[in-house]
């Protein structure tokens, strides 16, 4: 409607009519915001000020803390569809109210989307059973969407496919957004953080789920210059297929706590990347999908303690 204005065309006119307090408010902005989750995020911020009396701008303390908190836990509830206990919910609903988010993203929910698969999957297998009776009989091959096929010529070999890398990028993409924010909210990454609570947070909001893998290190051959006792565990983390991290500990939940922290560590850089990699696994090399930041690497990776792409058996049984 003509003459109607934005909350965003309102706040900008209320921190131009403020220089002070938007050089202050833009220093907060989160270094991966879009200008579109920022611009939602500084209307939240502005709007709740008041509620925090002792927030001032220019000062820092814990009730600015929690309202930066607060901001962060709602734009990633907007913009990633992240679920928080109930009582933080009503609390950041209560206080983003009134805020108007144009094209908003839609969320579903697990059990929406498993829902809506299986009705997918009952029409798609009707679907291919009509195509294959209209072939009956017919030398034409079966035609099928690419991506679909998850079986391989026998002459190629067992390991990630050439264009697994690019497939799997936009994932994670997302959940270095998730990661990062995480981080951020968190006062930056530390020694003294639930590295595994935080990585299991973020991968789960965006839908996914994390695989552990553990072996006792008396059974790891090949490992780093050292590691010479034989008590604890190695465990190794992957995401969707694609390795993240290793770490050692006295047990399993020693070890997959230091896991989580290296693969935390490679979410420090400006952006993450998806590719084949050399690894070893059961004293063999084998290609394998490896999540990478900008760093350069002086030494190779740890063993594989698994390889998800087998097809049938191993050939080195």
């Amino acid at each position: 409607m003509a003459g109607e204005r934005s909350g965003e065309d309102t706040v900008s006119e209320y921190l131009d009519q403020n220089p002070e307090l938007a050089r202050w408010v833009d220093s907060l902005r989160g270094y991966c915001e879009s200008r579109k989750q920022w611009s939602a995020r500084r209307e939240f911020i502005l709007r709740n000020m008041e509620a925090f009396p002792t927030v001032q701008p220019g000062e820092t303390g814990s009730s600015l803390d929690r309202l930066l908190s607060l901001s962060m836990v709602w734009t990633n509830h907007v913009f990633l569809g992240c679920s928080y206990p109930p009582a933080v919910m009503e609390k950041i609903r209560d206080m983003g109210e009134g805020i108007v988010v144009q094209d908003a993203p839609i969320h579903k929910t697990t059990k929406e989307l498993l829902s809506k698969g299986k009705r997918s999957a009952t029409a798609e297998g009707d679907a291919d059973g009509c195509v294959k009776r209209a072939k009956c009989g017919s030398n034409e091959p079966d035609s099928r969407p690419a991506g679909r096929a998850t079986l391989r010529p026998g002459s190629q070999k067992s390991g990630p496919l050439p264009q697994a890398p690019a497939e799997h990028q936009p994932f994670f993409n997302r959940l270095y957004k998730a990661v990062a924010w995480k981080l951020v909210s968190a006062g930056g990454f530390g020694p003294n953080l639930d590295h595994c609570e935080i990585l299991r947070s973020c991968v789960e909001s965006c839908k996914q789920t994390l695989t552990c893998v553990f072996v006792p290190l008396k059974d790891i051959t090949g490992l780093p210059a050292g590691r010479t006792q034989k008590e604890g565990h190695v465990c190794e983390i992957r995401c969707q297929t694609v390795y993240m991290g290793t770490g050692y500990g006295k047990d399993e939940s020693a070890a997959k706590a230091m896991a989580s922290k290296e693969a935390l560590k490679v979410f420090q850089g400006r952006k993450v990347t998806v590719k084949i990699c050399r690894r070893r696994f059961k004293g063999r090399d084998v290609e394998d999908l490896v999540l990478l930041d900008e760093q350069p690497r002086s030494q190779g990776f740890p063993p594989a303690l698994s390889y998800p792409f087998q097809e049938q058996e191993d050939p080195s049984s």
